[in-house]
């Protein structure tokens, strides 16, 4: 019972342990993978290896299921990792001890804390574009394009405020998205 209860902690440890340290401040970007502090064309495109890589049957679309395993997939990994993290020993169980002096003891993060849902509809439910198959080649060409949107002075760099910038206008169009149409007849 005792290996159960502390198995059951450690899985919760995992769930939050990833969520938590990806939003350590002392960390680059994930996307700027030399940590230079720029994002170059490559890194940023380097993205759609990940998403190519769901792509189980090769056929150049990703299909909703083939979305979902590589979810599991890469949530499974991480958990993988964080369990071979915390078992210090490495005798395939995480022992109270070791439990105990995990090297991140920072505080809880929120569970689902970093997830986005931006495919979901009123009240939660999934909408149409969450269901549809994505095409590589042209996820890829809108990245392109997203890119050269985003690098203003054209050096083949993306630095911090462009980004920043970037994550503003897409707020902000994200929120006119959302708002009615001041032309929209009202309901009765």
């Amino acid at each position: 019972m005792k290996t159960v209860l502390i198995t059951a902690c450690a899985a919760a440890l995992l769930l939050t342990a990833g969520a938590a340290s990806a939003q350590s401040p002392q960390r680059a970007p994930r996307i700027d993978a030399d940590a230079d502090g720029r994002v170059s064309r490559a890194e940023f495109l380097s993205r759609l290896d990940r998403m190519a890589a769901a792509d189980a049957d090769r056929d150049g679309s990703i299909t909703p299921d083939e979305r979902r395993a590589a979810m599991q997939a890469r949530v499974a990994q991480r958990r993988d990792a964080a369990f071979t993290r915390l078992d210090a020993d490495h005798n395939g169980a995480i022992s109270r001890a070791e439990f105990d002096a995990r090297p991140d003891r920072a505080p809880r993060a929120r569970m689902g804390q970093g997830v986005r849902r931006m495919h979901r509809g009123p009240a939660g439910e999934a909408s149409p574009r969450g269901d549809r198959t994505i095409d590589v080649a042209q996820a890829r060409e809108r990245m392109t394009q997203a890119f050269a949107r985003l690098d203003k002075d054209g050096d083949g760099y993306l630095t911090a405020e462009e980004r920043r910038d970037g994550r503003m206008q897409r707020r902000e169009h994200r929120r006119d998205m959302r708002r009615p149409s001041p032309t929209a007849p009202a309901s009765e």
